[in-house]
């Protein structure tokens, strides 16, 4: 009798792999099949409220040197209306969407077009042609690997820019660094839109897709498993790997050019943050090869949570020292 029900709910499991066009094999593969309640309330909670997190954590220290709570008590006891605030946040400017199209651009480049040779003299490294997991549809993608090469030429350029060619201040991230957030907001949703309207209708490989029916889950989490343009543009290799990270040590080193040109000095916790987190940078890169085994590369789908994620959420919020 109970091989008889364990036989029965094998049977059920495997008709609803079934149902989608899929192979048993897949059922537990990535995100969901079906939405729960919780899923979605999850969801449409951080689609509300994860770019305002985002801006409350910047504004409060542009605004209240990094204090939580003083907005908070502002707004409360009427000294200031949320107005008040908003008013006095830098808006998008052409100059800061220059900067950052041309960032993007650069990076597009250095990704696409510049073949790793740092494998070819660095001994130990990984990178140039390397293969991904094997997907759900039996798909192997290849991925050139040369985010530690990009990352070395970028910033070659910047100290070769701060020291020599003086092309722009280093100081350039913190003077636009509200503006340019306006500007990564709208590359996230941007690229996150793209990526589901593709999934529909020129998708890389529709049988690495996923659809719940679920509008907001699917934007969310991503229908499309590794949406590409062309035989080397990967999304999520892209985006997970640049152009945040590789902005990550930029960003710390142009708030310490900003401290050096306001006291004189760089104090030693901006000495210790720029050091440790430069360490996690690079390891990232240098082990970046391996990173084609994680979660992220294997499992995730590329929608808002990665498109948006890596856009603002990384570079934003993961500098906040």
């Amino acid at each position: 009798m109970a091989a008889h029900q364990e036989k029965k709910l094998s049977e059920e499991r495997k008709h609803k792999s079934t149902q989608n066009g899929t192979r048993t094999s897949q059922a537990q593969w990535g995100r969901a099949w079906e939405v729960d309640w919780f899923s979605l309330a999850s969801i449409l909670f951080l689609l509300m409220f994860a770019p305002l997190i985002v801006y409350y954590f910047i504004m409060s220290c542009d605004q209240y040197q990094c204090s939580l709570i003083d907005p908070l008590i502002d707004l409360l006891t009427g000294n200031k209306h949320l107005s008040d605030i908003w008013n006095k946040t830098p808006t998008l400017t052409y100059r800061a969407a220059g900067i950052y199209t041309v960032w993007v651009t650069f990076q597009v480049f250095l990704y696409v077009f510049i073949p790793d040779f740092c494998h070819k003299f660095l001994p130990g490294y990984v990178g140039g042609v390397q293969e991904g997991a094997v997907t759900p549809a039996g798909v192997v993608n290849k991925y050139e690997i040369n985010g530690l090469q990009a990352w070395i030429i970028t910033h070659v350029l910047w100290f070769a820019n701060a020291y020599y060619f003086h092309w722009f201040s280093p100081t350039i991230i913190f003077d636009n660094w509200i503006p340019l957030l306006w500007c990564a907001n709208v590359l996230g949703y941007a690229v996150s839109t793209f990526a589901m309207t593709k999934s529909y209708f020129f998708p890389t490989n529709a049988n690495d897709c996923k659809f719940t029916g679920n509008f907001f889950y699917d934007y969310m989490m991503g229908i499309e498993f590794n949406p590409r343009i062309g035989k080397w543009f990967d999304f999520k290799l892209f985006f997970n790997g640049r152009p945040g990270i590789v902005a990550w040590t930029l960003i710390n080193l142009s708030y310490a050019a900003k401290q050096q040109e306001l006291y004189g000095q760089v104090t030693n916790s901006m000495i210790l943050v720029n050091v440790l987190q430069g360490i996690y940078v690079l390891d990232f890169f240098w082990n970046e090869a391996w990173y084609l085994k994680t979660i992220d590369i294997c499992h995730d789908h590329f929608g808002w949570y990665l498109g948006w994620g890596d856009c603002v959420w990384l570079p934003y919020l993961y500098t906040l020292q």
